[in-house]
């Protein structure tokens, strides 16, 4: 009985879909436009907060050591900096190691400074990454107090407005997002609401004859399911291989920037799920519409 009543159902939806032909093709375009938006808009926030992402985990702290301070000093330096709460790593790189890294950025030039290795003016160096960037500065301080440390840098000058700038870059999108969401639920309920409407002396009629509330909701509640899952169908195959496009046509020039920090993320990462969050909203939106929109004319 149950199997012979959602088989009933099922049947009904899809007839009221087919039935109602240019007040379906309203709302399923309504449902694609704004999951298109929002699926575009999803793509490139989370491409921006993996790019941002990258350039805050490169933020390090430079370490120079005092010039004077032996060997012994310096290793124990070292040691006090991967205690210092809040480390993830510490690297050593000698005066040595920096005089060789500026002769091989010098090239040819190099033996124009030739008596710089008589009397190595460079610093011993230790390179510090924080566990959390965003407590960056809070480490070069607690750096800064250790003996045998000549000077501490890591982009203070402009370290704070980069984490405000990408802060306000998530915050904006994660909104925009939102809003946009919203809207589609605000179009997508208006039109199924017309929808509806147009149908109400089906409903009336229904309710005459005594039909109860649910077996009218589950008609309506199928279609709404049926209008957001079509109207999903567009902008996933846009979002699928557009994204594939997109992505072949700009990596290998960001590739030639010879930087770890602006990668995209790969297609089969991303658009999977960003098509299964897609096809989910629109189910959401599409059972959401038809359920807010049907109640008023299902109250005694």
């Amino acid at each position: 009985m149950i199997f012979k009543s959602g088989f009933r159902h099922l049947r009904e939806g899809f007839k009221g879909t087919l039935r109602n032909g240019w007040m379906t093709f309203a709302a399923i375009s309504a449902v694609t436009i704004t999951l298109l938006l929002v699926g575009v808009f999803a793509l490139v926030m989370f491409n921006v907060n993996e790019i941002s992402e990258n350039v805050e985990n490169d933020v390090e702290i430079q370490v120079f050591v005092t010039r004077t301070a032996e060997e012994a000093n310096v290793e124990k330096l070292g040691e006090n900096l991967e205690q210092i709460p809040g480390v993830e790593s510490v690297t050593f790189s000698s005066k040595e190691d920096e005089l060789e890294n500026f002769r091989n950025q010098l090239g040819e030039d190099a033996n124009a400074y030739g008596t710089v290795e008589k009397d190595n003016p460079l610093h011993d160096r230790y390179i510090v990454k924080a566990s959390d960037p965003l407590n960056t500065e809070k480490v070069a301080n607690s750096v800064q107090s250790l003996d045998n440390v000549d000077k501490v840098t890591y982009g203070q000058d402009y370290i704070d407005k980069m984490f405000a700038f990408f802060n306000g870059i998530r915050i904006g999108g994660l909104a925009l997002i939102v809003g946009l969401t919203l809207m589609a639920m605000f179009l997508i309920s208006n039109t199924i609401k017309m929808t509806i409407f147009s149908r109400r002396r089906e409903i009336e009629i229904m309710r005459l004859v005594g039909a109860k509330n649910s077996f009218i909701r589950w008609p309506f509640f199928i279609e709404g399911l049926l209008l957001g899952v079509f109207g999903a169908l567009i902008p996933i195959a846009v979002i699928y291989f557009g994204y594939d496009v997109a992505y072949s046509a700009l990596q290998p020039s960001l590739d030639q920037l010879n930087s770890d920090i602006f990668k995209l993320i790969d297609p089969s990462i991303l658009t999977t799920q960003v098509s299964l969050v897609l096809l989910a909203l629109g189910a959401f939106i599409g059972i959401w519409g038809s359920t807010t929109s049907l109640g008023r004319f299902l109250k005694v």
